[in-house]
């Protein structure tokens, strides 16, 4: 019996972590989606996912045959889908050999809450999709400076530590 003949499985379930965890919902319940899709991925049209930069990455899908009017990007609640159709050959095309796939696709990624799309581009047959991640200002690093003596805002803060109690 293989993980995927099992109904409902989720590998990403976890009832003693959920548990004991606040503001992880959102995770486990993409990781479950996730998880869902595993069995499903398709293969077509190949792609790549590139870091060109500390926080920037491209996500490259090869769509030869494909025109600007023949290919659709959307971003809904974290997850790109990008959709492709061409409008089919003239009838009377007369094909000696057919082997440039030009079949109706849709993939989609998930994409982190702090990730941007800035722009994509259909050069050569490649759709190019530029993402930039942006680090919130309450997730940097701060620098705290080290007082020489006690502060008055110091002895404020021990003095409601000691008298606020229960």
């Amino acid at each position: 019996m293989s993980i995927n003949s099992i109904p409902h499985f989720n590998p990403f379930d976890f009832p003693g972590l959920s548990k004991s965890t606040v503001g992880f919902d959102s995770l486990f319940k993409k990781l479950g989606e996730f998880s869902e899709t595993i069995p499903k991925i398709p293969t077509y049209p190949p792609y790549n996912i590139k870091k060109v930069g500390d926080n920037k990455y491209t996500i490259e899908i090869a769509v030869a045959g494909f025109g600007k009017q023949d290919l659709e990007l959307e971003l809904l609640e974290g997850t790109l889908t990008v959709k492709g159709q061409i409008t089919a050959d003239a009838p009377d095309t007369d094909y000696i050999f057919k082997g440039i796939a030009d079949r109706a696709f849709t993939r989609k990624f998930s994409l982190a809450d702090s990730v941007e799309i800035k722009n994509a581009d259909l050069i050569n047959g490649m759709l190019k999709i530029w993402l930039e991640r942006f680090i919130p200002e309450e997730k940097k690093a701060k620098k705290i400076n080290i007082n020489g003596e006690e502060t008055t805002s110091t002895k404020e803060f021990l003095t409601e530590k000691t008298t606020g109690g229960i």
